[in-house]
């Protein structure tokens, strides 16, 4: 039966991967860097990082929300990983095996940095070609259902640590810090949108708790690297200091840069972020990832339809008109 345009499209996931064993660390670390050398202390601490939590379920996580919003899309959806198996450019060489000629590629980061959505951009489009046309989206930081996906998981917790506490407990939001020269303005791009990409998607949140009491709510970059280099802030350790000696003593921890559970979740904020604050008197609690979230799913298949619909634009903006 000969392929119809529905069987020609699909969608593409793009996350930024994680090994599956101790042993592949290493090799992980020089695909984040790009090949540059780790120290052995920075390499053993990331191994003993992921020995504590088990292993990361990053991978596992983003293909069963492929597979949910497959079944939403009635479509095929492929996930690729930028760090780690499987690599962007082997299952966009796939999907081309698969006929696929139009495709829908979303960032499962929000909020886009232009260095690293960048990579995944340049890793998609290099091994498409000029056999698949691509509608990429670099950033949806304000779609408002990842908001609401967000304020479901942090109401229920927020609400139960307030009442226990006896008092509006705080609200800590973080994204993923990355290094200061990377968000510095370009003369011909002005500076990266990353940092306000993020504080966005957190004040959408606390706006749709505002009116069930949430005020006090801050803003912090977390899992800063280990290289030396300086990386934007404010570090979620002195934020949990400085909230200490404002007098709480507890706070919510939501993190809106990541949409599933991984190292940065389960050691960064689970272990390494709740020994901080035990040790100055502080209770850290977090909500649940958004992980298979319905409205999680519900957003990317709004994105991928306007994707969509984008590249149907395109297609007859391309197509000659018969003469009459």
């Amino acid at each position: 039966m000969p392929d119809t345009p529905s069987r020609r499209q699909a969608v593409l996931l793009l996350a930024h991967g994680t090994p599956q064993s101790l042993d592949e660390i290493p090799e992980y670390l020089r695909n984040v860097t790009s090949g540059r050398p780790m120290p052995e202390s920075v390499v053993e601490e990331i191994r003993h990082r992921y020995s504590l939590i088990g292993s990361s379920p990053l991978t596992e996580l983003t293909l069963q929300q492929g597979r949910l919003l497959s079944q939403a899309l009635r479509l095929p959806v492929y996930v690729g990983m930028r760090n780690w198996k499987p690599y962007i450019a082997d299952v966009v060489r796939q999907m081309r095996e698969d006929a696929i000629t139009s495709a829908v590629t979303i960032c499962l980061a929000p909020q886009n940095s232009r260095t690293s959505v960048g990579l995944y951009r340049r890793a998609a489009f290099a091994e498409a070609g000029n056999a698949m046309e691509m509608d990429f989206i670099d950033g949806w930081a304000e779609h408002p259902l990842l908001a609401q996906a967000f304020a479901e998981r942090l109401q229920p917790v927020w609400q139960s640590l307030s009442a226990r506490i006896g008092s509006v407990a705080p609200v800590l939001f973080t994204a993923h810090s990355v290094p200061c020269r990377t968000i510095q303005a370009q003369p011909d791009s002005g500076p990266d949108p990353y940092p306000v990409e993020a504080k966005r998607t957190a004040a959408n949140v606390a706006a749709l708790l505002a009116s069930q009491g949430l005020k006090d709510w801050f803003f912090a970059f977390q899992s800063q690297g280990m290289s030396g280099a300086s990386w934007i802030g404010p570090t979620v350790e002195d934020t949990l200091t400085a909230l200490r000696q404002q007098g709480h003593s507890a706070v919510v921890i939501q993190p809106i840069g990541f949409l599933c559970d991984h190292v940065e979740i389960l050691y960064d904020i689970d272990i390494g972020f709740r020994n901080v604050a035990s040790g100055i008197g502080l209770e850290v609690v977090r909500p649940q990832s958004l992980n298979d979230s319905p409205l999680l799913i519900a957003a990317l298949e709004n994105l991928a339809r306007d994707g969509f619909a984008r590249l149907s634009a395109r297609a007859s903006l391309s197509t000659p008109v018969a003469a009459l």
